[in-house]
């Protein structure tokens, strides 16, 4: 049997995995209450009502630039601190440990301080968003710069490479897939920030349009914006992954 085009297996693969769930979710629909839970036809239905008429896309631009917002921010302040990590085991040992320790702190439980120390808007749904993801991405950018064999590293300093040369022309292409994977999960975590700061601190995205449809009990309109939540993650985790083939492509062309 001919082995399928992996480009080809990378479509028809989720397809057949979407047409299993649609299935199954069209059996458990046909057993319960739309209360409770609507079927696929009755979301699909909203989806295209709420895209065709447009009332849902400025709160999803909102949604959107908090977690994108959030997420760089979280970026900017994470590789600095990767490459000190790396570079000086003192300053490794020293933070690490504190690192951790932030990760037990619940995003819903920062929410509230930052209300105290900053107040309602678009900038602390931001900075909780920036939070979340700062973890992750520097965990992926850590692991990343560690690939570089020392060797290599070795023997560019031997050539006379600094710190920059070597952190720019091997370390850091070195680094790039697994920095790649931080940034998927990290978007991801980003979203879902962005949510719970609009459900606890208030906001004008798709967080506030979810408590409004919970109050209202329009269970499927939950479930429609659920569904462009997903898609507003499923998109840039598609284009990281298509960002991150392409720079393997590139790299074994050179």
């Amino acid at each position: 049997m001919r082995r399928l085009n992996p480009r080809h297996r990378r479509v028809i693969a989720p397809m057949l995995l979407g047409v299993v769930l649609l299935g199954l979710w069209s059996l458990a629909a046909a057993v319960a209450s739309p209360v409770l839970l609507p079927g696929p036809a009755r979301v699909l239905a909203r989806l295209w009502t709420d895209a065709t008429a447009g009332t849902l896309w400025p709160y999803l631009a909102v949604t959107l630039a908090e977690a994108l917002g959030g997420c760089l921010l979280g970026a900017v302040v994470a590789l600095p601190l990767a490459v000190a990590i790396h570079r000086s085991a003192w300053f490794s040992d020293a933070v690490q440990p504190f690192l951790g320790a932030t990760q037990a702190i619940p995003a819903i439980a920062l929410a509230p301080l930052l209300v105290l120390w900053i107040g309602y808007g678009l900038v602390p749904v931001v900075l909780l968003c920036a939070l979340i993801v700062f973890f992750p991405i520097l965990v992926a950018a850590v692991v990343g710069l560690r690939m570089a064999p020392r060797e290599l590293s070795d023997a560019a300093r031997l050539d006379g490479a600094g710190s920059l040369a070597l952190l720019r022309h091997i370390e850091a292409p070195l680094a790039l897939p697994s920095l790649l994977g931080g940034f998927k999960n990290g978007f991801a975590l980003s979203v879902t920030g962005a949510v719970v700061g609009e459900m606890v601190m208030g906001g004008a995205g798709l967080g506030t349009v979810l408590t409004v449809q919970r109050d209202a009990v329009d269970t499927t309109g939950m479930f429609a914006t659920i569904a462009w939540l997903c898609l507003i993650a499923a998109g840039a985790y598609s284009l990281i992954t298509w960002w991150e083939r392409r720079s393997a492509i590139v790299e074994s062309l050179t």
